[in-house]
């Protein structure tokens, strides 16, 4: 059983990655944009880094929704 610290860090960041997925959509996406100045990439990019990291989905990590273990994770049943 993993330790409800633990289980609690990734339910927070579940909720931050749900939270900031389209804000940081939007941004990548007008970053990519050809027709903005430096200026205005520079600006767009200070905003996505004041975006917290643990709003990255890849800092989420599946857990077994019975016994919170991390590893041996199988996503169609959501047990390890």
């Amino acid at each position: 059983m993993a330790k409800k610290s633990m289980l609690e860090r990734e339910k927070k960041r579940a909720k931050l990655v749900v939270k900031y997925a389209a804000k940081i959509e939007s941004l990548k996406d007008r970053l990519a944009s050809t027709e903005l100045s430096q200026q205005e990439k520079i600006t767009l990019h200070r905003e996505l880094q004041q975006i917290p990291r643990n709003a990255n989905p890849t800092r989420h990590r599946n857990r077994c929704w019975l016994t919170g273990r991390s590893r041996g994770y199988y996503r169609d049943f959501g047990l390890s």
